[in-house]
């Protein structure tokens, strides 16, 4: 017998049509309890599977050298993730559980996954599950902070987790509490990715939360960590944080790299007119200056090499003079970067 293509093509439109009609019929059942068929599942899994191996094969993980990476992503753990995931200090809900399909508990499937791939999980989602994308998509460093904490996770008791996430911080109203899980200064060190907020500009802080309330500075953090607050809300913890005593994080341990302090003075003090970077201090620091500016000194080497970079990259900003950073930090060497970082991280007020 002939097969000619028109007989093909024929009952490939009585297919698409009788499939159509099925779904359209209502028959075809959607519901999360039944599960899926072990097909499905298998095929499902499978094709997760080599998109993310593919995917992380030009992903090169940084070195996880600084321990302050854990605590970055453990306070965002616990208000994104955990509901779905559970943490070493609690099981997963029974919500969750019901999910199609079930998120999986990360102590089991964590070492399964290599850096990179757990990199490309956490940065993207996973479609036809619940797995969100990072809030972020350019806050690549934030999502490597993740990583290095989820790689802990299989091992960690649930006494450590709660020093992670700042579960044992107490004091203030709830806002201000769960901002002091972060940011609460016995929680930072010179090593810290997390900023000092308090004795910044009551205008520095209330302009900065309300461009991550906004999507105009990009945090997968911080736009997590203030959802559902309203910009009354965010005022009062910018007129709070404003009113704190200032102090070094840093302190200590000011210098972890070895950077050259006083190249970074002299570059904070006068510029480099050759490369049209103008002094630091020309803005920053200054009593009677902007209040739109933050204040530098005191803060963490890490927090302000990172900074200095995501202006580098054109990921940060979005307040009213966050643009001037831009041409300013395009001009400056990792070298550059890593003095002046160093020189205001030894700087007290």
């Amino acid at each position: 017998m002939v097969v000619r293509w028109k007989h093909v093509l024929l009952a490939f439109l009585a297919a698409v049509i009788l499939g159509f009609g099925f779904a359209w019929s209502g028959l075809m059942g959607v519901g999360a309890r039944s599960g899926h068929w072990a097909v499905t599942d298998w095929f499902l899994h499978w094709v997760m599977r080599n998109s993310v191996r593919t995917a992380a094969l030009q992903t090169e993980p940084p070195p996880f050298d600084n321990p302050e990476m854990l605590k970055l992503a453990a306070g965002h753990y616990e208000q994104g993730c955990a509901f779905c995931h559970g943490s070493p200090a609690e099981e997963r809900s029974a919500v969750s559980r019901n999910m199609l399909p079930e998120p999986p508990d990360l102590k089991e499937k964590v070492p399964e996954w290599t850096k990179a791939e757990l990199f490309h999980i956490v940065q993207d989602g996973v479609r036809f599950t619940g797995m969100p994308a990072w809030p972020a998509p350019h806050r690549e460093d934030e999502v490597w902070s993740m990583v290095a904490f989820l790689e802990q996770v299989p091992q960690m008791s649930a006494e450590d987790y709660r020093q992670l996430a700042g579960l044992d911080v107490t004091g203030g109203s709830n806002a201000v509490l769960d901002c002091q899980s972060c940011h609460a200064p016995e929680r930072l060190n010179g090593k810290s990715l997390i900023p000092s907020l308090a004795g910044q500009s009551e205008t520095y802080l209330r302009e900065s939360l309300f461009a991550y309330a906004d999507g105009r500075r990009l945090s997968g953090v911080m736009q997590t960590a203030i959802a559902g607050l309203s910009k009354e809300q965010l005022a009062s913890l910018a007129r709070d944080y404003a009113s704190m005593q200032r102090g070094s994080v840093a302190n200590h341990d000011a210098n972890p790299r070895g950077a050259d302090i006083d190249k970074g003075r002299e570059l904070a003090e006068k510029g480099r007119a050759a490369d049209r970077i103008p002094a630091c201090l020309t803005c920053h620091e200054r009593a009677d200056g902007n209040p739109s500016y933050p204040k530098l000194s005191g803060q963490s080497v890490p927090y302000l090499t990172n900074q200095l970079r995501l202006f580098r990259q054109e990921h940060r900003g979005g307040t009213v003079f966050g643009h001037l950073m831009l041409p300013v930090a395009n001009n400056l060497t990792d070298a550059d970067i890593e003095n002046v970082s160093a020189y205001f991280a030894s700087k007290q007020e």
